[in-house]
């Protein structure tokens, strides 16, 4: 878990959060759980223990207007909610009550001129990429017709191959080799590529191609959301394991939420740069709730039925 010195220097030139008191407190985590940004950051509120607690002008005319006894015993609950910190915002003074508080229960207290609600804003999207869950998947990530596909399949069948066909079609390569995903919120899942191999795609024969260099900027992509997986598999295996035409759409578990896959059989003679375009258009269209399948089977129904009919018909004719 990030630790608040890793949030200061990481949001430093966004929010240039100060330190001003409760130092010690620097190297608590933000959260011992992933749980939801929103409950990790907001307003000053004591409902909320585990909150970063964010005081802006509005919070501090609030407490000021307290009376004494009341005030004190306020702060005193703050400090005893033990939030993993304090942020004073809208360019203002920490008043010395709760800056004193901070300091004796070694709660991080820190400044900043950024407004209150920025302050929210920013690290709630801070903390949803920082907190959010995360893997890494072989394969190559592409960006084929402004979707997010993740080629997967066993060494040898020409995954990265693939990738060149489809980049030279003007397709863009997020990542070869490993992919990095992350669940940044409940519906969304992005993938990029480690720094170390950014813009770099293995070719049998050819080695390492920068796909950058090659092709230039058009050609790569700093990530994608994750929406299809095209599994490459042997024929042999195609016709051991899966079916021709499988009724429903198949999917596959990827940090907890499924995503549509397709898989394509490889053989000598077989276009599979076509064939993927061909597999993600028709996730387009199965996306904006047309399914190909599924009106065929009704066709087909709709075309026993009228047989029915005339069978039966014919039947009672006699």
């Amino acid at each position: 878990m990030p630790t608040l010195r890793l949030l200061i220097d990481e949001t430093r030139d966004a929010l240039d959060l100060r330190e001003v008191a409760g130092q010690r407190g620097l190297a608590k985590s933000l959260a011992d759980e992933v749980i939801a940004a929103a409950d990790l950051v907001g307003h000053l509120n004591l409902v909320h223990p585990r909150r970063i607690q964010v005081i802006g002008s509005e919070e501090v005319e609030y407490v000021e207007q307290m009376p004494a006894t009341r005030r004190a015993h306020f702060i005193h609950e703050l400090a005893l909610k033990e939030p993993p910190a304090v942020i004073v915002a809208d360019a203002l003074e920490a008043p010395a009550d709760i800056r004193q508080e901070c300091e004796t229960a070694g709660i991080a207290l820190l400044a900043t001129h950024r407004s209150a609600a920025d302050v929210i804003d920013y690290l709630r999207v801070y903390i949803t990429k920082r907190l959010a869950p995360s893997c890494t998947m072989h394969g190559v990530f592409m960006d084929v017709l402004g979707m997010g596909v993740l080629i997967t399949g066993e060494s040898g069948l020409g995954k990265s191959e693939l990738a060149l066909e489809l980049i030279s079609r003007g397709h863009g390569l997020v990542a070869d080799d490993v992919v990095e995903l992350q669940r940044v919120a409940v519906d969304r899942i992005e993938g990029r590529c480690p720094p170390l191999l950014a813009n770099l795609l293995e070719v049998r024969g050819l080695g390492l191609l920068d796909i950058k260099a090659i092709f230039g900027e058009t050609a790569v992509r700093r990530k994608m959301k994750l929406k299809l997986i095209v599994h490459l598999v042997r024929r042999s295996t195609m016709e051991q394991q899966y079916e021709r035409l499988p009724l429903e759409s198949q999917t596959q578990d990827v940090l907890g939420m499924p995503i549509r896959k397709v898989i394509i059989p490889v053989a000598a003679g077989r276009n599979l740069a076509v064939l993927l375009e061909a597999a993600v258009r028709n996730t387009i269209l199965q996306l904006r709730g047309v399914d190909t399948m599924k009106e065929f089977m009704a066709r087909q129904e709709a075309a026993m039925r009228a047989d029915f009919g005339d069978a039966a018909g014919s039947d009672g004719s006699a």
